[in-house]
């Protein structure tokens, strides 16, 4: 069973925290993106992949540009002024898709970046514009998703994300604040018994 947590006061910003974790898809992300021993372990076992796609031979230079990208995507994300608009950072998932869609997978990435594209990226669900469920998020460093385990299981979880708020009937802002509040009724029923 998963549960959400508000990252934003203002219900646009949720974040999935999957079963018998401590923290959610979005504090996971950040940990891992911000501790140099994980990262290590990371780019150690994906030379191949940095060097061939973005031509970075030094695990070093790749551990410092996450941090730095890590730090700066963070702000953009928690940035909780009323006219912050999440829209700006989140794209659609897939690249050909021109129209909206109900609950779209959509990512988000830096833009901007100066040496070579950003690697990071954060996965969600679109409720509606300006309002999103971050579902996880990857390191991502081959052209598509299905090419690595760990990205591969990033696109599973946004499905099953998906797959579970429209099982639910949940297809909104509105339908899914009711949702989070049953959940919220619940666990504090079961927990009083």
């Amino acid at each position: 069973m998963m549960t959400f947590d508000k990252i934003l006061p203002d219900n646009r910003l949720w974040a999935v925290r999957y079963d018998g974790e401590t923290d959610n898809a979005l504090q996971q992300v950040f940990n891992q993106w911000n501790d140099p021993e994980w990262l290590w372990m990371f780019f150690t076992e994906n030379l191949s992949d940095l060097e061939s796609y973005f031509k970075i031979t030094e695990v070093d230079q790749a551990i410092y540009d996450t941090l730095e990208d890590s730090a700066e995507l963070e702000c953009l994300i928690l940035d909780i002024s009323p006219c912050a608009n999440l829209d700006l950072l989140f794209r659609p998932l897939e690249t050909s898709r021109t129209v909206e869609m109900l609950l779209g997978k959509e990512k988000a990435r830096l833009q901007n970046r100066v040496k070579h594209a950003s690697w990071l990226r954060l996965y969600a669900i679109k409720l509606e514009p300006g309002h999103y469920i971050i579902t996880g998020g990857a390191i991502k460093l081959t052209r598509t998703m299905q090419e690595r385990e760990h990205t591969l299981r990033e696109l599973i979880r946004m499905e099953t994300v998906r797959n579970l708020l429209i099982d639910q009937g949940i297809v909104d802002t509105d339908g899914f604040e009711e949702y989070t509040n049953e959940l919220q009724i619940n666990d504090h029923e079961t927990k009083n018994t």
